[in-house]
């Protein structure tokens, strides 16, 4: 799947992931490959995600919108920051 992350300063992420669990306003919401088509509105929170080799990045995000289309998943919010790689849980 490829994921693209861009907020109002510019882009946070764009690359190919295997997961992503995003901050939906009715709760987290899991997307993995293959996941119908939908548009769903973002509360500020935590966007969640893995990397083909495993890497488990997020980003720290507010009000937004998400699409997901043919394994392209678009997040665009107000505001947003890219952190580092996560621990492992």
């Amino acid at each position: 799947m490829k994921l693209t992350i861009v907020s109002r300063s510019g882009g946070l992420f764009e690359g190919e992931v295997t997961d992503v669990v995003v901050p939906a306003y009715n709760g987290e919401m899991g997307i993995l490959p293959k996941r119908s088509p939908i548009l769903a509105v973002l509360n500020p929170g935590v966007v969640r995600f893995t990397t083909p080799d495993g890497k488990k990045l997020r980003a720290n995000t507010g009000l937004g919108l998400l699409t997901v289309d043919n394994d392209e998943i678009m997040v665009v919010v107000g505001e947003g920051s890219f952190d580092s790689e996560v621990a492992a849980e």
